[in-house]
């Protein structure tokens, strides 16, 4: 293989160190053309998103056979400065992403979400929390919000009577046992304190499904902000919703949920803003018109606020799992 090949390939590489590194690096090891192809594509992948180059390293054998630690060290240094400049936007939540009962990086973008705009009730809803202990309004129930689970899956609803026996003998915490659907969700809502607030602080939907659906039908409250999953497969500017279906149970594959272009544009119509996604591509948090201002960032596109799921390499677990709702001393 020619040096030009080499050169051809690294030479938008931003930082000249890092660019001679990896190409004096294969120039010695590799010798066959499909190799190299290979290699690189294993290394890296390349994306655009809103006409920047995002450069995602990947753990591979071959990355680790081929590059030595401290090419590897570089590389990885770099990355994270060239995602950086990505998120440059002061006012975007990424950077506030950080897991203590999420399942990824909610709980911190949460966290900053309120601390823009305030809590009026520290009243929340979700459903789809499975047994609650990895649930988005876990560690709000732990800082002392009060509010609503509903779990459609017995076996699930049984765990939380067992795991959240505090804050539910407590009456900070209310669980229901119900299937939602379209049909329903009102008079589910209605039946619970969140009907007399109306304006809940906080509601998140995760149903691995009618997301879209559910969300488009709920009229009975009026949330300040919203979380709810999307579908990162389908980037902006691709539409994209799965099908009504009232008995819908995810069956691991990619039909569920919406694309996050879709899911944005119905919640324009329903009032709110997308004022950011988390890094791992997992949720889109909405905030109401009436209280965004310029709290968030100013180009509130799906295409600008897009994540995906490679950016996940990036985002590192933290603490022992969670076993069951722990009780505070200062509250005994």
């Amino acid at each position: 293989m020619s040096n030009k090949i080499v050169d051809d390939m690294v030479w938008y590489i931003p930082f000249k160190r890092l660019r001679n590194a990896v190409r004096n690096y294969l120039n010695m090891k590799i010798e066959k053309e499909q190799e190299f192809i290979n290699i690189l594509y294993k290394i890296y992948d390349i994306s655009i998103e809103n006409n920047n180059i995002v450069k995602n390293i990947q753990s591979s054998t071959s990355a680790n056979e081929f590059f030595n630690d401290s090419v590897k060290d570089i590389y990885k240094t770099q990355l994270l400065q060239m995602i950086e400049n990505k998120y440059n936007d002061s006012k975007r939540l990424e950077k506030f992403g950080f897991k203590v009962y999420s399942q990824n990086d909610e709980d911190g973008i949460i966290n900053e979400i309120f601390n823009r705009i305030g809590t009026t009730n520290k009243f929340f809803v979700e459903f789809g929390v499975q047994n609650g202990l990895e649930s988005n309004c876990h560690y709000l129930l732990f800082q002392g919000w009060e509010g609503v689970w509903i779990e459609g899956d017995k076996n699930y609803f049984d765990m939380i009577q067992k795991n959240f026996k505090i804050p539910i003998e407590n009456d900070k915490l209310t669980v229901l046992n119900k299937f939602i659907d379209i049909d329903n969700i009102n008079d589910i809502l209605c039946s619970t304190k969140a009907n007399k607030i109306k304006d809940i602080d906080l509601l998140s939907i995760d149903i691995d499904g009618n997301d879209y659906h559910v969300f488009k039908a709920i009229n009975v409250i009026n949330p300040r902000v919203v979380v709810i999953e999307y579908n990162a497969k389908f980037p902006p500017p691709v539409k994209w919703v799965m099908p009504y279906n009232p008995t819908h149970v995810w069956d691991f594959s990619d039909n569920q949920g919406s694309s996050l272009e879709s899911l944005t544009y119905l919640a324009n119509e329903k009032g709110y803003q997308l004022v950011g996604t988390n890094a791992t591509g997992l949720n889109a948090f909405f905030v109401r018109n009436d209280l965004c201002f310029d709290k968030f960032p100013k180009d509130a596109s799906a295409s600008n606020l897009y994540n995906n799921k490679k950016n996940s390499i990036l985002y590192q677990r933290s603490g022992h799992p969670s076993m069951y709702f722990l009780p505070n001393s200062k509250d005994q």
